[in-house]
């Protein structure tokens, strides 16, 4: 029989007990009332059961190598947070064998970064779209929304084909999760504007260069002006870049047309802002940054000439070798601007034309903007090694930017102009001129005059 308490059984208290503390844990429990999805925390991490973590680990490698390298994690963690996400995930052959090289240098080059970016959000629709949610053939394809607010249409085939704008889609629910599904497809989706973007870069590397209008030559025979010799189009400015540069010498040629003038094709400032943002998104060169912006002109200098046709190679040094830097090395009027001028090289170079000439030719001398200075590139554990002994500096982060027009390279150094070394001029040697050997005879008659002491009446034997 049960015991009573106060008049009351205990199996019944012990059943209350139990309902109530179960009644708590229910009401305790975070509501979802608009069926988000569980998989991100308030913290910002994500469930290890997430559609992201299942597209990181499965063998869709390569779209999530370009999903890191786009630094996208944290907006879809934001999206999974939000809702519930249909990722579309291209086949690893469609990455590596079927997209165009230079399409895909184009997108992995930093300055690129929204345009990849753009590609990669293109493939993910902020909802659950399983592969039984497809339309009907007969009703047409169906819009959605995707996560770069551009749009892609689903599109059922009456022979059973199921496709993603021009793309079949192979692996349907290929990977199922609670915030989400991936279906597999057959090749790479591309939007229009990173179409547009990739096109305005190739064709900005096809233009020919601006050629700059020299102040007018005079005939000192005629006092007439000379005509200037035609200049085939596509040819290099027809001034070098020295005398282009400001301040130029006492007689400077006349400038070439401006940003606004009518022959003007390249806008250097943008590049020039475009590649200094590049080196604050790449991290690592702030210091080279701040010199070219805050300290100097140069990044204004640098824009005019590249507007005028001319182009250049920035070899910039990492911040941790811009700290060596010491205050006297500094502190002279012009110091900063002498140096960044010896890091400038008036041509356009890559990290792989650059590594061809040191491995062809050994070391290569390069021309730079800090006259007549030269820098001296080499090859050095399988690298290109500039300048010389201590003072040298490696190639350390090669092409952070490259648009055709502007090419910049990260050394691990900071370059300075080898030491000229003074010549020391050795004393002619001093000729003696030795007196005409005299004959035997001569010499033995001299011996018997000098016996009698009659030697210094003959003039031989002095």
């Amino acid at each position: 029989m049960d015991s009573t308490i106060y008049g009351v059984s205990s199996s019944k208290i012990f059943f209350f007990v139990v309902f109530s503390f179960v009644s708590f844990a229910i009401a305790a429990l975070p509501q979802n009332p608009s069926g988000k999805s569980f998989a991100s925390s308030g913290s910002g991490q994500i469930n290890s059961n997430s559609v992201l973590v299942a597209l990181l680990d499965s063998h869709y490698t390569e779209l999530a190598e370009l999903v890191e390298k786009a630094l996208l994690l944290q907006t879809l963690e934001e999206a999974v947070g939000k809702h519930n996400i249909t990722i579309f995930a291209p086949r690893n052959e469609a990455l590596e064998r079927q997209l165009d090289p230079g399409f895909k240098r184009f997108l992995l080059e930093p300055g690129n970064l929204k345009s990849l970016q753009t590609l990669l959000m293109f493939h993910i629709i902020p909802k659950r779209v399983g592969s039984h949610q497809w339309p009907d053939p007969k009703t047409g394809p169906v819009k959605h929304t995707t996560l770069c607010k551009d749009h892609l249409h689903l599109t059922s085939k009456s022979t059973g084909k199921k496709t993603v704008d021009s793309a079949e889609l192979v692996r349907p629910d290929d990977v199922i999760r609670p915030d989400g599904v991936i279906h597999g497809i057959q090749q790479l989706l591309i939007p229009r504007s990173v179409i547009e973007d990739f096109n305005k870069r190739r064709n900005l590397r096809s233009i020919s260069a601006v050629l700059p209008e020299g102040a007018p030559e005079v005939d000192p025979r005629t006092h007439r002006l000379k005509k200037p010799a035609p200049v085939p189009v596509g040819a290099p400015p027809v001034l070098p870049i020295y005398d282009a540069m400001a301040p130029g010498p006492s007689l400077a040629p006349a400038p070439a047309p401006g940003p606004g003038g009518p022959h003007h094709h390249f806008d250097g400032e943008s590049q020039v802002k475009d590649f200094i943002q590049t080196l604050l998104h790449y991290g690592g060169y702030n210091e080279m940054a701040d010199i070219l912006v805050n300290l100097t002109s140069l990044a204004t200098e640098m824009g005019r000439l590249v507007s005028e046709g001319y182009v250049i190679t920035v070899l910039a040094p990492n911040d941790e070798a811009m700290a060596k830097l010491t205050t006297d090395q500094l502190s002279e009027p012009g110091a900063p601007e002498q140096i960044i001028y010896y890091h400038i090289i008036p041509e356009y170079q890559t990290e792989e034309s650059m590594y061809n000439a040191v491995r062809r030719f050994g070391k290569v001398r390069y021309d730079t903007l800090r006259l007549p200075h030269k820098v001296v590139a080499q090859e050095a554990d399988g690298s290109v090694k500039f300048g010389h002994g201590e003072g040298s500096a490696y190639l350390f982060d090669p092409d952070i930017y490259t648009d055709g027009r502007i090419s910049v390279q990260g050394i691990d150094g900071v370059l300075f102009p080898e030491e000229e070394t003074e010549t020391v001029k050795k004393p002619a040697a001093v000729k003696v001129a030795s007196k005409p050997r005299r004959g035997k005879l001569l010499e033995v008659g001299c011996w018997m005059l000098g016996t009698l002491g009659q030697g210094s009446r003959l003039r031989s034997c002095q």
